[in-house]
């Protein structure tokens, strides 16, 4: 039987990775899809506006990891909050109860050795029928890509952060 379902990744150190995935989101809950979002690297404390929609909207959203690692105060608690994300991803991944699932910066806990590339292949590849999945994050590793049937690098060329301009809400969050 073919699959029903693809797997698109972002990748790459331009902006726009995260804002790419939530535009499928849109467009899956649009067309009646029960649509789940995980979160690996953002915490809570951000009130991003994706997440205020996806609220409105009724979609799922889990928001589980600890913010930026550059600051974190106890890395072995943010790391600890990353394998849970996984953790509940897997499930996500197995249950069947989705037709799209965003995985938002998985490529993260790759890199940062949290979870094990060869697990992310395996439940990616032996994912629910029917769910797609959407994988954000830079630095892809050659694997994750080999599994995807729809990869994208976004490629900086220029970012108002390097002019000194910080994040703002409505373009960054």
């Amino acid at each position: 039987m073919a699959r029903q379902s693809i797997i698109l990744l972002n990748t790459g150190h331009g902006k726009g990775k995260s804002s790419a995935a939530f535009g499928v989101m849109t467009r899956g809950w649009a067309r009646g899809w029960n649509v789940g979002v995980v979160q690996f690297l953002k915490s809570g404390k951000w009130k991003t506006g994706e997440r205020k929609l996806a609220e409105h909207l009724g979609i799922e959203w889990h928001t589980l990891g600890d913010g930026f690692t550059w600051e974190s105060k106890d890395m072995d608690e943010t790391i600890s909050k990353g394998r849970h994300a996984w953790d509940v991803a897997k499930e996500k991944l197995a249950s069947g109860d989705y037709d799209l699932l965003i995985l938002d910066e998985l490529t993260y806990a790759v890199k940062y050795g949290w979870v094990d590339i060869a697990e992310v292949v395996s439940h990616l590849r032996d994912r629910a029928p029917k769910t797609n999945v959407v994988v954000t994050g830079r630095d892809a590793p050659p694997e994750l890509i080999e599994v995807a049937n729809t990869v994208t690098e976004m490629r900086k060329i220029k970012h108002a952060y390097d002019e000194g301009i910080t994040a703002m809400k409505g373009i960054e969050y």
